[in-house]
C-alpha cells in the first residue's frame, strides 16, 4: 500500500499511518523546509519525506500508484485568518493557514491532479471546513472524482472522500 501526505506539516498523519500499517510505503511531502525536518524527525526511517510544492515534491514513480492521499491543505479564507485564535494566527506559519480568497485555492489544486497520482482504486481523503465542503465537493466532481463527505462531531472535523469517477 502506497500512502502520500500531501501538507504534511510535523508529519503527524504519515507518522499514525505507518504506526498502525505494517509494509505501508508513505511519501510525506510539503512546501516548508522547517515543517519537513520535523517530519523527517518524526517519521525517521519508516517513510520519505520530500520538500516541495505539492505533486512536485513527490518521486515521478508514484504517479498512479497511490493507494490513499490525504491532504491537510491550508484551508481558511485569506480575510478569516485575522479572527482566528491568536496561538494559530500567530505561531503558525501563514503558508500552513492561507487558502486564498474562499479557502480552496490549494485543495483545488490538490484535487485537480489527484487522478494522475491515485491507483486506479485509489482514494483522496481531503481535511476541509463544515461550510467549504461543498465546495470541496464541487472541486472533486470537477475532476471526475466521486466524493463525499465525512463528518465527526465528537472531533468537529469535515473531511472530503474521493474516488476515480
Amino acid at each position: 500500500m502506497v500512502v502520500v501526505d500531501l501538507c504534511c506539516g510535523s508529519g503527524a498523519v504519515g507518522t499514525a499511518i505507518v504506526s498502525e500499517v505494517p509494509g505501508v510505503e508513505v511519501h510525506a511531502a510539503d512546501v516548508d523546509p522547517v515543517a519537513t525536518a520535523c517530519a523527517a524527525q518524526n517519521l525517521g526511517d519508516r517513510g520519505q519525506v520530500h520538500t516541495g510544492d505539492l505533486y512536485d515534491a513527490l518521486p515521478g514513480d508514484l504517479r498512479g500508484r497511490v493507494d490513499v492521499l490525504v491532504a491537510n491543505a491550508p484551508y481558511v479564507p485569506t480575510d478569516a485568518i485575522a479572527t482566528m485564535p491568536p496561538e494559530a494566527r500567530d505561531h503558525e506559519p501563514r503558508v500552513a493557514l492561507d487558502g486564498g480568497g474562499d479557502g480552496l485555492d490549494v485543495q483545488r489544486r490538490i484535487i485537480a491532479e489527484a487522478r494522475e497520482w491515485l491507483s486506479p482504486t485509489g482514494h483522496l481523503l481531503i481535511e476541509t471546513g463544515r461550510s467549504q465542503a461543498a465546495g470541496t465537493v464541487a472541486a472533486c466532481a470537477a475532476a471526475d472524482l466521486r466524493a463525499q463527505v465525512v463528518t465527526d462531531e465528537d472531533l468537529d472535523a469535515t473531511a472530503v472522500r474521493a474516488v476515480a469517477g
